[in-house]
């Protein structure tokens, strides 16, 4: 299995999220042989989506010819996209940010979710995902948020954004795993326990499929 694991956190070995994330591909490992690649959003290189990008973007849906720049910053992009389309599966570690994801993986979404490559489109029968036959795991971590806390301590549009997302380009088997909260929380050892155990029963999961 070629495994990419996307790391959306700044945080480095302080991060939850990342540590359960690692229990899961280390207990993968044990068990089925595992090509991983790692793509740490905040350290590697990931092109932004600027205005080079954008221009190249309709240069192709108008049939026009890209200026130099725009060609190599459009080649920049496909390079990204390739990293991301090889996979059979995915790993995204993901720490809840002000109500929403890092600022980092909405970049890369951007990057990778193009017409043509991730995602196609018909006039009646509207969009398709491209990406298919791919397994998936998010695992989320926050501070103080967690399902069935009083509004007043916040939201998570995290969640269902990337779920949603991941249905869009084609990725239909979505597993979850939410460490929260990690700083509100009395028993934060009970908590991180649980999804330990949750991390290494998916893993055994996946290598029976």
């Amino acid at each position: 299995m070629k495994l990419l694991h996307i790391n959306a956190s700044a945080r480095g070995v302080n991060s939850e999220s990342l540590t359960i994330s690692n229990i899961f591909i280390a207990e993968l490992r044990n068990r089925i042989e595992l090509n991983l690649d790692t793509f740490n959003l905040f350290d590697d290189d990931l092109p932004e989506f600027g205005a080079l990008a954008a221009a190249a973007k309709m240069s192709i849906f108008w049939g026009t010819e890209p200026s130099t720049e725009e060609r190599l910053a459009w080649e920049r992009i496909r390079q990204v996209f390739d990293r991301f389309a090889s996979a059979d599966a995915y790993v995204f570690n993901v720490p809840l940010w002000n109500n929403g994801l890092p600022y980092k993986l909405k970049q890369f979404i951007d990057v990778v979710t193009q017409p043509g490559w991730a995602f196609g489109f018909h006039a009646e029968k509207g969009y398709s995902g491209l990406i298919i036959g791919k397994k998936s795991l998010v695992v989320h971590a926050s501070g103080v948020y967690y399902e069935g806390i009083a509004p007043e301590f916040g939201s998570d549009f995290s969640t269902p954004y990337i779920a949603d997302w991941l249905r869009f380009i084609g990725i239909q088997s979505i597993d979850q795993i939410h460490v929260a909260p990690t700083v509100l929380n009395a028993d934060f050892a009970k908590t991180k326990a649980e999804a330990e155990v949750r991390a290494q029963d998916l893993a055994q999961e996946w290598s029976q499929t």
